[in-house]
């Protein structure tokens, strides 16, 4: 490993042992209260921008969208994540965790109580695509400040042996959170309109914010932790070895954006699946997703071969990304091959989303303890790109390849991403 790994790792020890020094004060179960709460913010914001991507085909026909302009609504809230992360993990790393996640969920449970009110198809007006758009990007902006606070508290907490574990059961609050929405809004919206859409996630925005209020400390410590770390290791953003773990992260969600964002219609018009098929494809992937991130956690911190790991997830997405492109051009000719598509799209989602708490382990690692805030934003701002431009590539590439070009495209890119993660040292 080298010899900025190896600064950095011993930075995190002190970080530790001020976690230590606060569990006596709050009791020795306190981290884990402080792990809850990161999974109660992500699943929270997951419900959010993994759950309204899933309502596509009722936002669709309620908005009266074509499918460019679903995609550029959907897009405009990954954009408004990506814009955000960085910022929001800086003034993590300057405020403290307990700020940033108080301010960002509570705004964001404000911004989506208005949206609940004003910006919701009536019988007497439907909102417009710049409105719905605009809206969604605002939703994005203030709720890129959970990722990165609630990721650095929680490295903050747990130790070196147990941290891979601990940041993936975090991790798994993204497709929990996104297999809820998954399951309950698209039938919410259907029967109900937007309004009670957009107003569950307020609430949960809310919730989450109340217990961030309730429970999220900083280590006593975690200032001078801090302070050592902001001297003696480079800034995550001239590391080149955290740009390259950043950019295949970035680079091999796109594929798992695309089955959040576009699975839906592509089970709904290419394979003629009804809501509940949908629906539970989509709550399928979640779900082996948050097994598989937590399986993974645990076996890397027993086994310490997080980089092999990532790579082995990077090259299977691509196989299976390559199967479902062979699948979707079969079944174009053999409708009888369809009922294998919804397998096929469950299978694939849950490879390319099974890495997710192992790969920011090895980047918070890499950064070290006073820049854990920084590089993690910085994952989540490529993350982001990806929420932004695949939904709005996704219509294009159905007007020149159709969908099997859709899943060719995702397989090169966790093809792409295979490489660029770090060798094993």
């Amino acid at each position: 490993m080298s010899a900025i790994v190896t600064r950095n790792e011993c930075q995190f020890p002190a970080t530790a042992t001020a976690a230590a020094s606060a569990g006596r004060i709050l009791g020795p179960n306190h981290r884990w209260k402080v792990l809850g709460i990161g999974v109660a913010a992500n699943a929270g914001f997951s419900a959010t921008f993994s759950g309204i991507p899933a309502t596509a085909v009722a936002m669709r026909q309620g908005y009266h969208l074509g499918n460019a302009e679903l995609g550029l609504a959907l897009g405009l809230l990954g954009l408004g994540v990506a814009l955000s992360e960085l910022p929001w993990g800086v003034l993590t790393d300057r405020w403290g965790d307990r700020r940033v996640l108080l301010t960002g969920l509570g705004a964001t449970a404000a911004w989506l109580f208005i949206m609940a009110m004003v910006v919701v198809p009536t019988k007497t007006a439907v909102p417009g695509v710049t409105l719905l758009s605009a809206s969604l990007l605002v939703a994005g902006l203030l709720g890129g400040s959970v990722n990165g606070s609630s990721g650095r508290a929680i490295m903050g907490w747990f130790g070196e042996g147990e941290r891979g574990f601990a940041m993936s059961i975090r991790q798994t609050a993204v497709p929990l959170g996104g297999g809820l929405g998954a399951l309950v809004l698209p039938s919410l919206a259907l029967a109900m309109g937007f309004a009670p859409v957009f107003g569950l996630l307020a609430a949960l925005s809310a919730l989450s914010a109340f217990f961030a209020w309730r429970w999220l400390h900083e280590p006593p410590t975690q200032g001078e932790a801090h302070a050592a770390a902001a001297t003696n290791g480079p800034a995550p953003l001239r590391n080149i070895e955290v740009w390259r773990i950043s950019t295949a992260i970035g680079l091999l969600c796109f594929p798992q954006v695309a089955v959040l964002t576009f699975a839906s219609v592509f089970l709904h018009d290419f394979a003629g699946m009804g809501t509940w098929v949908t629906s539970a494809s989509l709550a399928a992937v979640q779900t082996g997703a948050m097994a598989m991130r937590i399986w993974s956690g645990r076996f890397t911190d027993r086994h310490g071969n997080r980089r092999p790991f990532l790579r082995l997830c990077a090259a299977l997405s691509a196989l299976a990304f390559l199967v479902l492109w062979l699948l979707a051009i079969a079944a174009a000719g053999q409708p009888a091959l369809m009922v294998f598509l919804p397998v096929m799209v469950v299978v694939a989602g849950i490879s390319v989303s099974a890495w997710h708490g192992v790969a920011y382990t090895e980047l918070a690692t890499l950064a070290g303890a006073g820049h854990v805030g920084t590089a993690l934003s910085l994952a989540n701002t490529l993350v982001f790109v990806g929420f932004c431009l695949v939904p709005i590539a996704i219509p294009w590439l159905l007007i020149v390849f159709a969908w099997p070009g859709v899943w060719l495209a995702a397989a090169i890119c966790a093809a792409i991403a295979w490489p660029i993660f770090l060798r094993p040292a």
